[in-house]
């Protein structure tokens, strides 16, 4: 095993040597080690305690320099809608749409928007008003939707399961750091 202790120094003197197990090579591995180093150094995610999952704390973290893996944060939200990033030109939002339910029939007049199905099945409608809304197409994981500015449009989830997505909105359609646990939530705050 290469001595990895040299290369990055733990604090408290521990050496992630003394738990590699000739009898077992994979009892200690690279990705172990690195999320020791992350937590140790104040990285923004978290581990679960089976050591291969990883979590990142849902938040809005624009407009800093910023990855993450949107396929595994899309499907670890549950709130109807969580602000992940919001810029100056752009915002990215996870959602979670209950069985059953829908986002609500909407038009942004101003910006173009992008979703991406990550889990789930529904309908996707959109229109030029509230009352033609003659664009209907089924959807699924990895469905791709683009709707222009000034569309009427609604998404509906006609699965068995939460419909999980994200959306990126040009310019920014909600305040930094908006969190909406439910769909209730999400209209209240629009009355205001």
């Amino acid at each position: 095993m290469k001595n990895v202790s040299n290369q990055y120094p733990f604090p408290w003197g521990f050496n992630p040597q003394m738990y590699y197990m000739p009898q077992n090579p994979f009892w200690f591995n690279q990705q172990m080690y690195h999320m020791y180093m992350n937590n140790l150094w104040g990285n923004s995610q978290v581990y679960n305690s089976d050591f291969d999952t990883m979590f990142t704390r849902l938040k809005d973290y624009g407009p800093e320099p910023f990855v993450i893996d949107i396929e595994e944060a899309s499907k670890q939200n549950k709130t109807f809608r969580t602000a992940l990033w919001t810029g100056e030109e752009l915002q990215v939002t996870l959602m979670s749409i209950e069985v059953g339910d829908d986002i609500g029939l909407e038009v942004h007049e101003t910006g173009d928007q992008f979703i991406r199905i990550e889990e789930g099945q529904g309908l996707v409608i959109m229109g030029d008003s509230q009352d033609k809304l003659d664009f209907q197409k089924r959807i699924f994981d990895d469905s791709a939707i683009m709707i222009p500015a000034g569309k009427w449009h609604n998404i509906i989830n006609t699965g068995n399961h939460p419909l999980k997505l994200y959306a990126i909105y040009a310019p920014p359609e909600h305040p930094r750091d908006t969190v909406h646990e439910t769909k209730a939530d999400a209209e209240a705050s629009e009355r205001y």
